[in-house]
């Protein structure tokens, strides 16, 4: 089959190289190219989102852990310790089975209810998208800079992995933003695990990428305001400061803003159109589009070799 994918990101990569080593014809169409786009910035920790279908998501999730973990070092991946914590007692997160170790830790920072502790893994963002773009070019596939009105029709089969783009393109408004901010700072000696926390004070998060240390962050529904605010990095920098105080003066790299698209369920499904190629959606996935990638791109293909 010839698949047009439209979207550069980590989405659209992951279903393109799926696709691709499949034997079909692939040419990724996209506005931005993958270092422009969202999944850039993203920290990229590999952690299931609270979406639905949640049955879904776990399958997804367990399916992504899989093939990272066996991907070389060259990708960017890495396998880091990662300890979550959240505000309310619970003995185990609903992703549990998705992870091979998980433990919950007998003691925990004031002002938080539980925690675990648990096998991770990180990607440094713009070596992974570079990898997932060799990878493409040597099954064949192409990626061409593109702005499109519409989703284009000729194909054998469409995937729309256009992101917030699909507000447009697939004719979706419960399609919106999560503004994100992050703040890069300086490789810290000794700060080497992933920390998730959702507490009183905010969600806060460190990622050591080995070049760095990404530390965030924010989650605002719906606000497609891409400047970064000095009000926000100084929130970030204290909340992640006060969980592990050896940020504490690390100099900043960067501050970057990003806009998760998200929606009330992750979107994957076949849609067939008159006189048109069919179109193959998988958009949604808000902050976690690392995470569900390898196993939603496993899926739309699936749907793109499906008889209609």
């Amino acid at each position: 089959m010839r698949v047009l994918v439209v979207g550069a990101g980590v989405t659209g990569l992951t279903c393109a190289v799926v696709a691709a080593e499949r034997g079909h014809q692939v040419d990724v169409l996209a506005r931005d190219l993958p270092q422009e786009t969202t999944s850039a910035i993203a920290a990229a920790c590999w952690h299931p989102p609270l979406v639905h279908p949640a049955d879904r998501v776990l399958e997804w999730s367990r399916r992504t852990y899989e093939v990272m973990a066996a991907l070389p070092g060259s990708s960017g991946v890495r396998r880091r310790r990662s300890t979550e914590l959240v505000a309310d007692p619970a003995s185990r997160p609903w992703w549990a089975d998705a992870v091979p170790s998980l433990h919950t830790l007998a003691e925990v920072p004031e002002g938080f209810g539980a925690g675990w502790a648990f096998d991770g893994l990180v990607a440094h963002m713009p070596t992974y998208l570079d990898y997932l773009v060799r990878r493409l070019a040597e099954n064949g596939g192409t990626l061409t800079r593109m702005a499109l009105p519409a989703l284009p029709r000729g194909a054998d089969v469409v995937v729309n992995a256009s992101g917030l783009g699909s507000r447009l393109l697939a004719a979706d408004p419960t399609t919106v933003p999560i503004r994100g901010h992050v703040v890069r700072l300086a490789p810290v000696p000794g700060v080497d695990d992933v920390l998730l926390a959702d507490g009183p004070s905010g969600l806060t998060y460190v990622v050591p990428r080995g070049e760095d240390v990404v530390v965030g962050g924010t989650s605002e529904l719906d606000v497609w305001d891409l400047a970064p605010r000095d009000a926000d990095t100084a929130a970030i920098l204290a909340r992640a400061g006060a969980l592990v105080p050896q940020l504490q003066g690390a100099p900043v790299l960067g501050v970057r803003v990003g806009l998760r698209p998200a929606r009330p369920s992750v979107r994957v499904e076949r849609e067939e159109r008159d006189g048109a190629s069919p179109v193959v959606h998988c958009y949604g996935h808000g902050g976690a589009g690392v995470t569900l990638s390898w196993g939603c791109a496993r899926e739309v293909v699936d749907l793109a070799e499906s008889a209609g």
